[in-house]
C-alpha cells in the first residue's frame, strides 16, 4: 500500500464508499454460506464449512452507496450501527454455537462499524448492558474465537465482538475509543475536527499491535476496491488463524484471554535494558515527535461525554449558611424549587434538596460518608497514577496539562477510589467513582485499581460493592481507556467465580465505558432517583443528530422497564436491567439488606479457618 498520512488513510481508504464490505468478504470466501434472519442490514450472521471447521460468522455490515437511493435511506442515522436487538441476537447465536462440538466449532466475527447505536431505541432497551454482557461472553466462550477489523472499529460497538483468541487488522484500517467525528465533538466541541482528533486516537494497526490491542496485521490491496485481493489476503490470515488455534486447547486459550485483560494499560516495563531503552529514545522523540500545533483543549470536562458543569451545585463558599436549590456557583438556575436550605441540613441529607428531591452530584467524600460506617472506610492503592504504568513518550504534554487542573478539584488522586469498609458491620470491599476527577472517567488507573480492588476482595473472601457515576472514557488514553472495559469486565468474572457477590450502584451520571462493563454485571444493581444510565451521553447524541428524551433513560424510566424484562427473557438472556431505585439517605440500608441476604442464603464468602485468636473475616 502506498504511503498516506493518516487522514488521508481515514478518508480515502477506511471510510471509501466502494471499499469491500463484510457481505463482500463472506460471499468470496464461504461458498454455501448458510445465513440467518437478522434483526437489521447492520448485521450478518450465519454459519458455513471452512477447513473442516463448523465456523459462525458474526459481521457488521456498513451500508455500500446503493443503499442510498430513498430518502428514508438518507435520514438513517444508524447505519452500520448494531441495536440492543442486533446484540441479543449475537448472545443467542453464541449460546447455538455452544451447543455444538467444542473441537470442531469456530467463531469468526468481521468488524466494521461507526459504533453501536445510540438511539433512543436501543438506550431504552439496555444497549450498554448488551455490550457487557457480550465482552463477558467472549472471554468466557469456551469456543476458539478470530476477529478482523475490516475497516472501522468504532468504541464499545466494535469490542463487543473484538475480544477473541485471536485478534487481527487490515493494516488501513482503524480502530479507536470513538468514532472520529464523535471524538471531535467531545473534545473540541467541533465534531469537523477529525484531523486533530486522529492526531490524539493514534488508531492503526501498527500502534495497536504494539499495545496487545491486535495480534497480527492483514495487509490491504493497494486498489482499495479491490475485492478479490483483499478477500484473498483476509483468507490467507483466516487459515492459518484456524490452524494456530487447533493447536491450542480450549482450557489454556480461555486462561490467555483473562491475562491479556489483565494487563491493559500496564504498558512501563522495568529494568536496566528498559531504562537505558527509555535515556537513548527521550531527546530523540523529543526532537522530532512534536504534536499538532492546532490541538488545543477546550477544558478539563471535554474529555468526557457529559460535560463538567453536570450536577454541580456546590456552594461557591462551603461556610455558608444556606443553599438556593439549583444555583449553580456561577449564580445559574439548573432546575430545583430555587428554596434556601440550611447547608448542614443539605450536607446531612447527603446534597439532596429535602424539600422537592433535586439532587447533585456527589463526590467520592460524600459517597463514603453515606454508604460506610463511620471510620470504617481504609483506602488502597491511594498513590497509583499513570506515571507508573504508560510509558512517558505516551502521556502527551496536553494529557499533562488537564492532570495539572485536576488538583485541587477533589480529596483523590484519580477517578476511581477504592478500599475496604463496612456497612452495617458487613466487610465489604468498595469501588466508588470520583466525578469531581475528570468526570470519574475510565482510564488506565481506574481499571488498574478496579482489578486489584477485586484481587483484594478475593484474598480476603469480601463481597464487592461499586458505585458507577462516571462521564465515559478518557479519551486522551486512547485505545488504553477502551480496553478497561475489558479489564473490569474479566475482574468481575473472577469475583463471581470465587463466589462473592457483587452489589453495583448507579448513581448520576451513569454513563460510557463504565456502565457499558463493570457497572452493568452486578448480580444487584440499585440506582439513585432520577440517575442518567446510557452508553452515549445526551450531548454527544445530539451532536451526532440523534432525537435526545433523557427522561427515558433515567433511572426511574429504566426501573419501570426492568419490569417487563421477565416478560421477554429470550430477549435479554442474563440482564435484568435495575433492581432497585433508592434514595441517597436510603442506600446504605438497601445494600446492607442484600448483603444480609447473601449471607443467610449461603452465597457469598464460606467461613474460612483462622488461627486461634485471630477474628474471622467473614462479611
Amino acid at each position: 500500500m502506498a504511503k498516506l498520512d493518516l487522514v488521508e488513510i481515514f478518508k480515502k481508504r477506511t471510510r471509501h464508499p466502494y471499499r469491500p464490505r463484510a457481505s463482500d468478504i463472506i460471499e468470496k470466501l464461504f461458498p454455501g454460506f448458510e445465513y440467518f434472519d437478522t434483526p437489521s442490514d447492520s448485521l450478518i450472521v450465519g454459519v458455513c464449512d471452512f477447513m473442516e471447521k463448523n465456523l459462525y460468522v458474526i459481521a457488521q455490515q456498513k451500508p455500500k452507496p446503493d443503499d442510498f437511493k430513498t430518502k428514508g435511506a438518507l435520514e438513517k442515522l444508524n447505519w452500520g450501527m448494531l441495536t440492543s436487538d442486533d446484540h441479543s441476537f449475537i448472545l443467542s447465536t453464541l449460546n447455538k454455537a455452544r451447543t455444538g462440538d467444542q473441537e470442531k466449532t469456530y467463531v469468526f466475527c468481521i468488524i466494521d462499524t461507526y459504533g453501536a447505536d445510540i438511539s433512543m431505541y436501543s438506550a431504552q432497551r439496555f444497549q450498554a448492558f448488551f455490550i457487557a454482557h457480550l465482552i463477558r461472553e467472549f472471554l468466557t466462550l469456551p469456543l476458539r474465537t478470530i476477529s478482523l477489523i475490516l475497516g472501522e472499529g468504532g468504541s464499545g460497538g466494535a469490542l463487543a465482538i473484538q475480544v477473541t483468541d485471536i485478534r487481527a487488522q487490515m493494516d488501513d484500517a482503524l480502530y479507536a475509543t470513538a468514532p472520529p467525528e464523535s471524538m471531535a465533538s467531545i473534545v473540541f466541541r467541533d465534531p469537523t475536527r477529525v484531523n486533530d482528533a486522529l492526531a490524539i486516537l493514534k488508531p492503526t494497526a501498527r500502534e495497536l499491535k504494539a499495545l496487545g490491542v491486535i495480534d497480527r496485521i492483514v495487509p490491504s490491496p493497494e486498489d482499495v476496491t479491490d475485492c478479490h485481493a483483499m478477500a484473498q489476503n483476509v483468507e490467507q490470515f483466516l487459515i492459518r488463524a484456524v490452524k494456530d488455534l487447533s493447536r491450542s486447547r480450549i482450557k489454556r486459550l480461555l486462561k490467555k484471554r483473562e491475562m491479556r485483560a489483565k494487563q491493559y494499560g500496564v504498558y512501563k516495563r522495568s529494568g536496566p535494558l528498559y531504562d537505558l531503552k527509555r535515556y537513548i529514545e527521550k531527546p530523540l522523540k523529543k526532537a522530532f515527535r512534536k504534536p499538532p500545533p492546532d490541538i488545543k483543549i477546550v477544558n478539563y470536562s471535554s474529555l468526557t461525554e457529559v460535560a463538567d458543569h453536570y450536577g454541580d451545585i456546590r456552594p461557591e463558599e462551603p461556610e455558608t449558611e444556606y443553599v438556593e436549590c439549583g444555583v449553580t456557583a456561577g449564580g445559574k438556575r439548573r432546575g430545583g424549587c430555587g428554596k434556601l436550605i440550611p447547608l448542614k441540613r443539605f450536607l446531612e441529607n447527603f446534597n439532596v434538596c429535602p424539600e422537592c428531591g433535586f439532587s447533585y452530584t456527589l463526590d467520592a467524600t460524600g459517597w463514603i460518608d453515606c454508604l460506610t460506617d463511620p471510620g470504617s472506610f481504609h483506602e488502597l492503592h491511594r498513590n497509583l497514577t499513570v506515571d507508573q504504568l504508560l510509558e512517558e513518550d505516551t502521556i502527551t504534554h496536553y494529557y499533562r496539562d488537564f492532570l495539572a487542573r485536576q488538583q485541587g478539584r477533589s480529596h483523590f488522586k484519580e477517578s476511581l477510589v477504592v478500599g475496604s469498609a463496612r456497612i452495617h458491620h458487613f466487610r465489604i470491599v468498595l469501588a466508588i467513582s470520583e466525578f469531581y476527577f475528570c468526570g470519574g472517567s475510565m482510564g488506565v488507573v481506574f481499571g488498574e485499581k478496579f482489578r486489584r480492588a477485586v484481587d483484594y476482595a478475593i484474598q480476603e473472601n469480601l463481597p464487592f460493592v461499586s458505585l458507577c457515576c462516571s462521564g465515559g472514557a478518557r479519551l486522551y488514553e486512547g485505545i488504553s481507556a477502551l480496553m478497561q472495559m475489558v479489564k473490569t469486565i474479566e475482574s468481575v468474572n473472577r469475583l463471581k467465580r470465587h463466589g462473592l457477590p457483587y452489589i453495583s450502584i448507579l448513581a448520576d451520571p451513569a454513563t460510557g465505558g463504565a456502565i457499558a462493563s463493570y457497572a452493568a454485571l452486578g448480580d444487584i444493581i440499585i440506582a439513585e432517583p432520577n440517575a442518567l444510565v446510557i452508553f452515549a451521553g445526551p450531548r454527544v447524541m445530539a451532536a451526532r443528530g440523534f432525537e435526545v428524551q433523557e427522561e427515558l433513560v433515567r433511572s426511574h424510566s429504566l426501573h419501570r422497564i426492568s419490569k417487563e424484562i421477565y416478560k421477554n427473557l429470550g430477549y435479554y438472556h442474563n440482564i435484568r436491567g435495575i433492581q432497585e431505585v433508592c434514595e441517597r439517605k436510603e442506600m446504605k440500608y438497601a445494600v446492607a439488606k442484600y448483603l444480609d441476604l447473601c449471607r443467610r442464603i449461603g452465597y457469598g464468602p464460606k467461613r474460612m479457618r483462622r488461627k486461634p485468636g485471630r477474628k474471622s473475616l467473614l462479611f
